[in-house]
Parts: structure tokens; sequence; C-alpha cells
């Protein structure tokens, strides 16, 4: 019997109008371990309501938190694609992550050439959707809320050779963009593979000794 290839997760980054792809970046390790956490909109807000106890008002905040590693004496063994200078350690994958949150250098000299010019509101930059990808059945899109990087060795020019990124993300919903934005649509493609997978589960009420009211 064949083994199927490993799938490798990570982060596309789509143009927030468009869609298209702007920026790939994998993990150089599968996480061992994401933890989730979904708090439900609704149920139980407001104690003694019996109208509104069971009501859902929307999709739940869903948070995913991941922890990567990288290593720099082994990081593009199975990557594909040039290879940065050798003498840069882990800045090239360590960066590309960090610029998820923030604003390109042409950005901010554009709102700082509008404030010089007395224009009385700003509107902030809008950033690429990060996009995780944890295998095929978990395509969804996100907002970073944070990112720690440890820096655990470096060579002998201080640049990181190994290091450990954590990720809080938060994932965008239909609530968050509309569903004709492309995160949208991504995450409504996610909710439905999810109700695809909970009706492969199903058993009568005697499986767990439930004999009605």
């Amino acid at each position: 019997m064949t083994t199927p290839a490993p799938h490798r997760g990570g982060f596309v980054f789509l143009d927030p109008e468009q869609g298209r792809v702007l920026r790939v970046v994998p993990f150089q390790y599968n996480p061992d371990r994401l933890t989730r956490t979904l708090r439900p909109q609704g149920i139980g807000d407001d104690p003694g309501d019996r109208l509104e106890t069971l009501r859902l008002y929307g999709p739940p905040q869903e948070t995913f938190h991941v922890e990567a590693e990288f290593n720099a004496a082994d990081q593009w063994a199975s990557a594909a694609g040039p290879e940065p200078p050798a003498d840069i350690g882990l800045f090239g994958a360590l960066s590309a992550l960090e610029s998820a949150v923030c604003p390109t250098s042409v950005q901010l000299a554009s709102q700082q050439r509008l404030a010089s010019r007395g224009v009385l509101e700003v509107a902030p930059v809008e950033a690429p959707v990060p996009v995780l990808v944890l295998g095929p059945r978990r395509v969804l899109p996100v907002r970073i809320a944070e990112v720690t990087v440890t820096e655990e060795a470096h060579d002998g020019q201080l640049n990181p050779v190994r290091a450990r990124v954590s990720l809080t993300m938060r994932v965008l919903t239909v609530d968050d963009v509309g569903p004709a934005h492309p995160a949208g649509g991504l995450y409504l493609r996610y909710q439905q593979g999810r109700e695809r997978f909970a009706a492969l589960v199903g058993y009568g009420p005697g499986a767990v000794g439930y004999q009605g009211p």
C-alpha cells in the first residue's frame, strides 16, 4: 500500500479584495500540538432569560493557538524554490511570519505623507488575509492576534538558527467580513466541512442510555 505524501501546513496570504495569492509561508515542521477554543455567541449570556437561553446569534468566536518550530540547519532541505543566503539564519522565515502583523514601509510612508498634508482622518491600512492551512480539510481565514518568537540558538553573527514561534489567531467569520468577501467564502466552506464530518457520527438515543423526557 502506498503511503500518501504528508501535507505541510502554513499560511497563504490573500489579496483582501481580489482573493489572489500574494505569498505562501509554510511551517518548517507541522505543529505537534494546537489548541482550539470555541466560544458561542448567546447561550446563557443573560442568565434567567428563558427566551434567549439556547439562541445562537452567529458563528462562535473560534481561536487557534499553534506553536511552530524552525531550525536553520535543515529549514530548506525539503522546501521548493531558491535557497536564501546562508548567512541570515532564520531571519527569512521569521520575518515572513512577522510581516503578517506589520504595515509595510511603503504604507507607513504613505500615511505619514497624508498626515503631513493635514489630512484629518487617515484610514488604517488593510493587510493581506492570512489563511491558516492545516491539511486539505482545514483551510480557514484568520486574524493573527499575537506572535511570540523565542530564539533558542544563534550563530556567531547573532542570527537566530533555532526558534519557536507561538501564534494566537482568531478565525474570521461571515460576521466579520460578510459572505461576499474572499475570507467569508472560505469560512463558509470550513463550516460546511464541519457539518459533513458531524453527520458521519450518528447513533440512536439508546447509545448513551437516553430514554426521552
